[in-house]
Parts: C-alpha cells; sequence; structure tokens
C-alpha cells in the first residue's frame, strides 16, 4: 500500500515537471485552432518523435512520454488530433470523436501530417521521424503507415488494429512495431489475422510483440489495467525499435 501511494506520488510530481517543460505550439487546419505541445530542445537539429495520445486527447502519458524521449536525444511533438473546443470531456464524448476518425481516416492522416510539419518546424530531422501512439493513438500510427506519411517508422501501443476490409491493402514502406496487450478485449482474433495479412501483402516491415497478463491500457500508470513490469519491457521495445531507425 505505501509503495502504491509513493509511486502515485512520484508519477503526479513526475508529470507535473514534465509538463512545465513543454511547450505549447497553435497551429491552424484550415479555421480549426490545434494545439500541441514540444519538448524543451526544440529548434535543435535532432531526430524527431510524433506522439499521437489516446482517445480523451493529450494527456499524462503522452507528455511523460514526450519527456522520456528528450531524455534519450529525440525532439518530440504531442498532436493534437481534436482541436481546440473538441477535445473529450468523457467516455462518450471520446467514443464518438475518436470513432469519427477512425472512419473518415483521411481526415486522421491529414491532422497527423500537419503535426508532422509541426515537428519538423521545431528541428525534427525529416528523414530521421517515426511516430508513437497510444490506443485511438496507436490507431493513428498505423494510419501514418497506411497512408505511406513521411516517417522511417512507426509504434501502436495497445492500439486498435482493425480496420474496414472495404479498404483496399496497399504497399507499406514504413517499418511497423505493434505493441499488443494479450488481453486486450478491443482486439479480436479476426483484427490481428487481418492486420498480419495486410502488412504481409504490403510487403511491410513488421513486428507484433504480444505482452502476457496485459489488458487494454496496460501502460497507463493511472490505468487499472497497468501492468508494471510489461509496460517497461514495451518501453525498451520502443527504444530498441527508434535507436535502430533514428539513430
Amino acid at each position: 500500500m505505501i509503495r502504491s501511494l509513493l509511486l502515485s506520488s512520484f508519477l503526479m510530481t513526475s508529470v507535473t515537471f514534465f509538463g512545465q517543460n513543454l511547450k505549447p505550439v497553435a497551429y491552424q487546419d484550415g479555421a480549426q485552432k490545434l494545439n500541441g505541445l514540444v519538448t524543451s530542445n526544440a529548434g535543435k537539429k535532432l531526430p524527431g518523435v510524433l506522439i499521437l495520445p489516446a482517445w480523451k486527447g493529450i494527456d499524462d502519458e503522452a507528455k511523460t512520454a514526450a519527456a522520456e524521449l528528450e531524455k534519450q536525444g529525440y525532439v518530440a511533438f504531442i498532436a493534437d488530433i481534436y482541436g481546440e473546443g473538441n477535445i473529450p470531456t468523457n467516455m462518450d464524448t471520446a467514443a464518438k470523436n475518436s470513432g469519427y476518425y477512425k472512419k473518415n481516416y483521411e481526415a486522421y492522416q491529414k491532422r497527423i501530417s500537419l503535426a508532422l510539419e509541426q515537428l519538423k518546424k521545431n528541428g525534427a530531422i525529416p528523414e530521421k521521424i517515426a511516430v508513437i501512439g497510444y490506443c485511438f493513438g496507436g490507431t493513428g500510427a498505423l494510419e501514418s503507415a497506411r497512408g505511406n506519411l513521411p516517417v522511417v517508422g512507426v509504434v501502436s501501443i495497445h492500439g486498435s488494429i482493425g480496420k474496414d476490409q472495404a479498404r483496399k491493402n496497399g504497399p507499406i514502406s514504413t517499418k511497423i512495431l505493434v505493441e499488443n496487450p494479450a488481453d486486450d478485449r478491443g482486439v479480436s482474433p479476426e483484427d490481428y489475422n487481418n492486420l498480419v495479412k495486410e502488412m504481409n501483402e504490403g510487403n511491410a516491415d513488421w513486428q507484433i510483440i504480444t505482452y502476457a497478463h496485459s489488458k487494454h491500457t496496460f501502460t497507463d500508470p493511472k490505468s487499472p489495467d497497468y501492468n508494471e513490469v510489461m509496460a517497461k519491457r514495451a518501453w525498451n521495445h520502443t527504444l530498441m525499435f527508434f535507436k535502430e531507425l533514428l539513430k
């Protein structure tokens, strides 16, 4: 109990500190204002990582990831997919808003592209950019690969991996890492098999790592699904992937 309280206190302090080191960046999609965040090393010529947050928008997990990536020598930018005035305040709104972009995937890819431009403007080396996404953002990471956006690799962490089977599979040049919790009830065997088929048909360089005894949000310390051991392994796998592609 004491250990859990100490861990929670540490995480809250860490998130506050990390948040203070992130700089707000306003950008536009037509008339829609978007509000992203960039790490304090912005402006330096470094490999870059775009972070796509979960379905409620920019959260503590995304901010913590940005801070950790900065420590590893990357400039990180957290995208705002929904835009000012459209950030979900509850689960129902989050499901509705994220569902819109999952269905209208070209609009999702456009918002990701706009965030990638901001990442470049803040110093990221164009030839050395990757995408990481959590949950709804994990879907976005895969959409970055499906849309052949100008990134060398994507990491989908407990993302929704299924796609409309009416969409044709196409070539995929982006390297893909999927970090999949074994007990995620949102991922069906059919979704899993279809993703493997899609990546193989696209001749992609892909890897799926499945984490035992892990439910959907296993990487989020604030979630009841949090699995500390598997979360650490997943993060180490992410860093190893980025080291291969970006260093």
